[in-house]
This record gives C-alpha cells, structure tokens and sequence, in this order.
C-alpha cells in the first residue's frame, strides 16, 4: 500500500460546500491516530474571544507519542485580527510536526491570511466550492453511490428541489432513505416523495419546468407552495409561454439550435424546450397567451386569485378545456 503524501505545515479550507469541507477535515483529522490522538489533535472555533497566545502555543506543541499534531480552526473567516496575524507570522516559520487546519464558508483571496497560507505549497488551499442547481442531481446520484444504492434522475431531482442545495442536508437524507429501503436497491421518485418533506423554497423555475412538461398535478402542487403575488407569477408564465412559442417557431424553421442565443440563455436552461414546445398543438401556444391576458384582466378586478390561477395552471397543462377563466 503507497504511503501517504506527507502533509503540509498548513491548509486553507474554504467554499460554500459544507460537505466537502466536513470530507477535507475528516481526512486531516484521520492522520492523528495512536493512543494519545486526543492530545495531538484540538479544534477551535474562531470568536472574538479566542486569544494568539493560546492558538500558538497549540501549534507550537510537539505531538505526543506520534509525529504529527492537527489543529483545526472553523469559521477561519472571523478569526480576530490579532489572531489572523499571528498566524500569518506564524506561517513564516511553521512547526513543521504540526498542520494547522483554517476551515472557512469564504475568505478573499487578497486577504493576508489567504496569500499566507497559498504560500505553504501549491496544495495548500482547499476549494469547496458550490455545486451549481444543474450539477446538484448527478451529484447525489454519486453521493447515492457511498451509502450502497442508486437513486433514478428524476427522484435526484425531486430530492433537490425537497431538500435544498446543502450537501450536507441531501447526503444526511440519502443515508436516511439507504436505510429505509434497505441499503439496496434504487430509490425511486415515488420513494423520495413519500418518505422527505419538502423543506426548500420552491423556486419559480421549478414551478414553470412542470408546467411546460404539462404535468398538472406537480405544477399545481408547487404553485400552491410558491411565495409572491399572483400577477408576478402570471408575468413569469407569459414569459415562458413566450419562449415557447419562439422555440416551436425556429424549430419549424430548422434554426432550433439558434433558441438560446434568441433567448439570450445558456444551452443548459433551454435544453428542454424544444420537446416542450412539441407537446402544443398548432396554435395551442398562442391561445394560451390569450388567456393569460383573460386572467390578468380577472386578477386586477378583484377575483379570487386560486381560481383564477389554478384554471390557468389547468387550461396550459391540457386539462379541464371545458371552462373559461372568470372574465
């Protein structure tokens, strides 16, 4: 078995992703081991009382019964001055049997502390940055994976859009689910809705991908979730239904590829709207515009704004086409 690489005087952990920064001081903390790996380690957390006398001397302390000593400082970001400059000296002339851990949600890079620490090696910095909204499914795809299950992609999604974008909230949830399907097997969407209570703010594009997949029952169940007025929903739909119909529109034309650059978009978020676009029949997306004025004209006369909306929502999903919106 290779040896492993010998570590540094000391490393910056730093992003919004806790789980990585958990994962990166789990693996610092693992090279403390033997009887007396509750001495040679000690973790801190930054606060205005913390004082440069006592942080050097932990990291000046010679490990005891082994050859290396960690010591982990969190939310680094609000070490006071004093003790962000002492360190900076510090690092000047490290304990080289000591590895000092500085775990941080952001740190600017012009900051002392950071162009101290960047100095130590050119592994000395550690990025936890964000998964963005797109790459967050896959993720937990692969987070599935550790735990000894597989999840579907469509229930990777409906866990995100339940459970946030903290990787440490969707890896606590699908360590939870592992066990209660078994440890085995995949996770199904169905599963992931039973079984998690949606605890995230529904975003409005999670509410308008439903409702141009003309999935009524899911667009109606996030609509009724959503924060903000009606109107404002009513104008983001317009918008949607907009797109739409310029993505039929190029399509027709053979220029489909050309929707995001129309649409002033990246590929990634308009990926789907040719297909959606599809599932309207010939002039169905232009009706529905019409509508969409029938209902704003409803909204500002005072009627009951579920109704109004939730006919809508109905109307655009393909159902109920036996009733008009109150005008």
């Amino acid at each position: 078995m290779a040896d492993k690489p010998a570590l540094l005087p000391a490393y910056l952990i730093v992003g919004p992703d806790e789980l990585k920064r958990k994962q990166a001081v789990t693996r610092l903390k693992a090279r403390v081991d033997g009887p007396f790996s509750a001495f040679n380690l000690e973790e801190l957390v930054a606060s205005g009382d913390l004082e440069p006398v006592g942080v050097l001397a932990s990291l000046n302390t010679l490990p005891m019964g082994g050859d290396r000593r960690v010591v982990v400082i969190e939310n680094a970001e609000k070490l006071p001055k004093a003790v962000s400059e002492a360190i900076v000296e510090y690092l000047g002339n490290p304990n080289e049997s000591c590895t000092l851990a500085l775990v941080a949600t952001t740190l600017a890079k012009t900051t002392r502390l950071y162009k101290a620490v960047a100095k130590v090696g050119p592994k000395s910095v550690i990025e936890c940055a964000a998964k963005k909204g797109r790459d967050l499914p896959p993720y937990v795809q692969k987070l599935a994976q550790t735990h000894g299950v597989s999840i579907a992609s469509d229930a990777a999604t409906e866990l995100v859009a339940r459970v946030g974008e903290s990787t440490t909230m969707l890896d606590t949830q699908i360590a939870t689910l592992a066990v209660l399907l078994g440890s085995t097997g995949t996770i199904t969407r169905p599963f992931v809705e039973k079984n998690v209570a949606r605890v995230a703010e529904v975003k409005p594009w999670e509410f308008l991908d439903r409702l141009s997949g003309r999935d009524a029952h899911r667009a109606l169940a996030l609509y009724r979730l959503l924060d903000g007025s009606s109107l404002g929903l009513l104008s983001l739909i317009v918008g949607r239904l907009r797109e739409l119909v310029c993505a039929r529109s190029l399509e027709a034309r053979g220029q489909g590829h050309a929707l995001a650059t129309e649409l002033k978009k990246q590929d990634w978020q308009v990926r789907n709207h040719a297909r959606w676009a599809r599932s309207f029949s010939e002039g169905e997306l232009e009706g529905l515009l019409g509508l969409c004025a029938e209902a704003e004209r409803a909204l500002k006369s005072g009627q009951e704004e579920e109704t109004v909306m939730v006919r809508l929502i109905a109307r655009i999903c393909g159902v109920s086409k036996g009733h008009r919106l109150p005008t």
